[in-house]
């Protein structure tokens, strides 16, 4: 794909986005969830050409980002070890007794 073939998809894609947003779809929320994925996508690149420092920026950016859009499931995570964690500790103290 050459830059002007590229250019154009990347028009055509925002300007989908604009009119969606006109109508009253909005996807927003597909688009935040994705741009972490196409960074740490983008410094898997850089790394691959030899550009270490911003691949290693575009990944860390990245990673960072889709830590705090995902800390629910890591909240969630938490709470179920705990749980576990807790109950693993009655069932020991029930066979000591």
């Amino acid at each position: 794909m050459n830059g002007k073939s590229a250019l154009s998809a990347i028009l055509v894609v925002i300007g989908t986005l604009m009119v969606m947003k006109f109508i009253g779809i909005n996807l927003s929320w597909i688009i935040g969830l994705l741009m972490p994925f196409i960074l740490i996508g983008l410094g898997v690149i850089g790394l691959r050409n030899n550009s270490k420092i911003i691949g290693g920026i575009l990944i860390v950016v990245g990673a960072i980002m889709l830590i705090s859009k995902l800390a629910w499931v890591f909240a969630l995570l938490l709470a179920i070890g705990l749980i576990l964690w807790g109950v693993s500790l009655f069932k020991s103290r029930t066979r000591g007794v």
